[in-house]
């Protein structure tokens, strides 16, 4: 090579962000145990079920009022992450506290509560009333060449 050429170097490989979060997260892998890669990388979701209970209104008004103690405090939060909450604090009760908060809950009826509209009005008589009659279907129009 002469020295009035121009020399020619090849430019650094492009690196995209991915990529380069790519780089970091494997060489960040390589500091961690084993157990702790295995962690960071599968994280899975918990399966959510859908469910519906039956709650006395009185119990259901102490959901909302926790809803609104909580938004005072600064953290707002949803029903079910009340229920949630609840169910740890019941799981870290010993038998004895478990058992003695579950008999202060009194039993009711499952099931869709009954409209206080329909329990106040009078039954409806259960003789069929005759039906309407129907109107008559018109015939289809048919073209005519």
């Amino acid at each position: 090579m002469s020295n009035s050429e121009p020399v020619h170097h090849k430019p650094p490989p492009k690196t995209t962000p991915k990529a380069a979060a790519k780089t970091v997260s494997k060489t960040a892998s390589k500091a961690l145990p084993k157990s702790a890669v295995k962690d960071t990388v599968k994280v899975k979701k918990a399966k959510l079920v859908r469910d519906s209970f039956t709650i006395p209104k009185d119990e259901f008004e102490v959901l909302a009022l926790i809803k609104h103690r909580s938004q005072a405090a600064g953290h707002s939060v949803k029903k079910s992450e009340v229920l949630r909450a609840g169910l740890r604090l019941l799981n870290g009760l010993n038998d004895k506290a478990l058992l003695a908060a579950l008999k202060a809950v009194p039993t009711i009826k499952t099931g869709r509560p009954k409209n206080e509209d329909t329990e106040m009005a009078p039954k409806a008589s259960k003789a069929k009333a005759s039906p309407k009659p129907r109107a008559a279907k018109a015939a289809p129009a048919t073209a005519q060449p």
